[in-house]
């Protein structure tokens, strides 16, 4: 029982303080401590659906276990986690690579964790090689690959106009591919952990990079579009360009009043997307911004007008709404 709290310190800190690292270099804080903590929670619902699964798979298949590990159970686990990262983006709760790196590690780790405090009623005798190798490797391996899966799905929905079920596929593979790779045991388990320690936080490091680039970017052309559309509907006055020449154009395809409803559900839309985009400015400059208690009204507004309007009307506008998984994100945050 002495043994327990160093074994304990060992098998769960290395990959929740990582997390937290992760958290820290997020500058526009896209993921909040409650929702870090919420996928922490899905992780282990995860962990112990996983291990119920692979009981039933090792009873079924009767493989010696070496073979189960390398050959079997990587599929459930990886499977278990990746599907509750479908939840997330299925609901727009990830909208850039690095709250899909984060969200996949947190989710990771919730895995990992219930699987180390099992291992530790399991085998509460083993020495403190073993803590050290599942802490620092297995547990950073099981974060390392569901955040992979995370960013790759993340990046196939940026750059193709997929299904979120077959975008999330190469991120599965590449999960299970990795685990099934690290649990062969090519290489001394120390050089593995080793590896896995270097390589997966500066793979994740890069990626944020890269993503706060897209980011600065993405927020810099989509205010000045989304304030320029917005004048123009607010104002009532069309350019000549275009835009206003198609804006102009529903005016002798609909209805006067759908119309009316139309440009007043896009002025909403623009003003909920320059709020958040607001947002994520202040959020980098260090600012906390309140919840603002009007937006809440401007929600009930869109789904009235959602209904007014008809599937038809929110087609004809949708080139202006920029319906994407990005943009669909921003409008989930300030809900």
């Amino acid at each position: 029982m002495p043994m327990l709290r160093p074994n304990l310190f060992l098998a769960l800190l290395p990959v929740l303080v990582f997390l937290a690292a992760l958290v820290s270099l997020d500058s526009y804080k896209l993921v909040r401590l409650r929702a870090v903590l919420l996928t922490i929670a899905l992780g282990v619902a995860a962990a112990v659906a996983g291990l119920g699964v692979n009981n039933w798979l090792a009873d079924w298949l009767d493989l010696a276990w070496p073979q189960f590990v390398r050959y079997v159970s990587p599929f459930p686990e990886e499977i278990l986690k990746t599907a509750f990262l479908v939840v997330l983006f299925a609901r727009n709760r990830i909208g850039f690579m690095v709250d899909a790196a984060i969200r996949g590690f947190a989710l990771g780790a919730g895995f990992a964790s219930a699987e180390n405090v099992f291992y530790l009623w399991l085998r509460p005798d083993a020495d403190l090689s073993y803590w050290i190798i599942r802490g620092f490797g297995t547990a950073m391996m099981h974060g390392g690959v569901t955040a992979i899966a995370g960013i790759l799905t993340q990046s196939y929905l940026e750059r193709r106009k997929q299904p979120l079920l077959l975008a999330v596929i190469p991120g599965l593979i590449a999960a299970v591919a990795i685990h099934s790779l690290f649990n062969h045991f090519f290489l001394d388990p120390r050089l593995t952990t080793v590896l896995i320690l270097i390589v997966f936080p500066l793979l994740i490091i890069i990626v944020f990079r890269a993503s706060e680039r897209k980011t600065r970017r993405w927020l810099g052309i989509g205010f000045d579009s989304d304030q320029a559309l917005l004048e123009m509907v607010t104002t009532g006055v069309l350019a000549e360009n275009p835009i206003g020449a198609y804006l102009h154009s529903l005016q002798g395809r609909f209805p006067g009043e759908v119309v009316a409803d139309m440009l007043c559900y896009l002025r909403i839309h623009l003003e909920l997307a320059l709020r958040a985009k607001g947002m994520l400015l202040m959020r980098e400059a260090g600012f906390e911004v309140p919840p603002d208690p009007g937006v809440q009204s401007q929600f009930e507004e869109l789904r009235y007008l959602e209904k007014s309007i008809g599937t038809t009307g929110k087609l004809a506008l949708h080139p202006f709404l920029h319906i994407r998984v990005r943009d669909l994100w921003q409008i989930t945050m300030l809900r």
